[in-house]
């Protein structure tokens, strides 16, 4: 098993216990006074003085890093809290990331711990990618098993650095709701690699793999948990009043503590719905031929291209699990939310099973097919309704 990760874990270790403090001036004198020198794995120390070639090696990734920075002060984040935004939050001098999922009471909000370091990413952490910035580097690896509950506050010095959109929210709580359920995955454990996998039948995102026996990055979840555990305990004396052994579940009910997801009812349909957010906070108000496009372009099995194969896990099984039957097929009018839809499925007794196709159909199962299809026919929300096609 690889365990030469990067940084080493005693440096994300020592960066914590160091809370974010100056170091300590040497008392050696000359210029290179204070100058620290840090191996790359599998390499000895170089001198202090490090040759041109040293330099020429850390140009373009510092460039790089400067160019993502600035492209993040040019979109000047306004201070608001919403789903999907990326803060930046001080806790005991460390500069901590947090990606907000929801509002769960009053201002508390409930989210995700976000760090950067992508070699030590497990399968239930989601790395953002090029399409989701400008976002600040050092959150670019959202720990989707990492939940957390906080509020705006003065101590926070919270600043809004990034913003994913609706869609790659609804992804990273898919990915959530694979942690909460504990289902094994069918990839090997294997440290420090990162590849493509499908969430949900519907999502891709870049992940690493599942945790293996003494795997390394067991040692640094637990680094991460205890901040976050930190993060949120500090907050609620001031908060709400009471201490921190206070705020246990079962003995502050005033309280509500970063816990996971219930697995939501109505099968893959109520995933989808509760992963957009229709239960509450809906950003944007998402229709439901908008969302055909959304899901057409993130993941469908037919929908991927050649790049997207050559990075993804292949011992993902590729065939899907079998989908019950459907009686009916619907498509809906432009402009219906999820919300509408999902209101008239209920009336007329159906659950979506399958979809949306090319053609912007979705496969639906009604116990009732007649007086279903009956329902949906009457409705001034469906373009078109009608039983399943028979295959040939």
């Amino acid at each position: 098993m690889n365990t030469e990760l990067w940084p080493p874990l005693s440096v994300i270790r020592s960066a914590f216990q160091a809370g974010g403090a100056a170091p300590a001036a040497s008392d050696a004198g000359g210029p290179q006074a204070g100058m620290a020198v840090v191996a790359m794995p599998g390499k000895a120390p170089a001198a202090a003085a490090g040759p041109p070639r040293a330099v020429l090696d850390l140009l373009l990734p510092l460039t790089e890093l400067a160019r993502r920075r600035e492209a993040v002060a040019q979109r000047a984040f306004t201070a608001r809290w919403a789903p999907g935004r990326l803060v930046s939050v001080v806790h005991e001098g460390r500069l901590l990331g947090v990606l907000l999922d929801r509002c769960i009471h009053g201002n508390l909000w409930q989210g995700w711990m976000a760090a950067g370091e992508a070699d030590w990413a497990s399968a239930y952490d989601v790395l953002l990618e090029p399409d989701d910035e400008p976002f600040e580097p050092a959150f670019g690896l959202i720990q989707a098993w990492n939940v957390l509950t906080l509020e705006p506050s003065p101590q926070l010095c919270a600043r809004v650095l990034g913003e994913v959109s609706a869609t790659r929210l609804a992804a990273i709580r898919a990915v959530h709701d694979e942690w909460a359920a504990q289902a094994p995955l069918a990839i090997a454990p294997e440290p420090g690699h990162i590849a493509l996998r499908t969430v949900g039948g519907v999502f891709s995102v870049l992940s690493g793999t599942p945790l293996g026996a003494r795997d390394p990055r067991a040692d640094y979840q637990a680094l991460y948990r205890d901040a976050a555990s930190q993060l949120s305990t500090a907050l609620q004396p001031a908060s709400h009043g009471g201490s921190a052994s206070a705020a246990a579940p079962g003995t502050a009910p005033g309280t509500p503590r970063a816990r996971p997801q219930p697995r939501p009812e109505g099968g893959w349909w109520g995933s989808i719905r509760r992963w957009f957010g229709a239960e509450g906070w809906v950003r944007p108000a998402f229709a439901v031929l908008a969302l055909v496009v959304v899901v057409q372009n993130v993941g469908l099995p037919l929908g991927r291209n050649a790049e997207d194969d050559e990075v993804r896990f292949r011992s993902v099984p590729t065939v899907p699990e079998a989908a019950p039957a459907a009686n009916l097929v619907v498509r809906w009018k432009d402009g219906v939310r999820i919300d509408e839809a999902d209101r008239l499925l209920h009336a007329a007794q159906a659950e979506v099973v399958g979809g949306p196709g090319g053609n912007g159909v979705w496969r639906l199962r009604a116990a009732d097919p007649v007086g279903g299809l009956a329902v949906l026919a009457a409705s001034p929300l469906v373009e078109s309704a009608g039983p399943t096609p028979e295959r040939p």
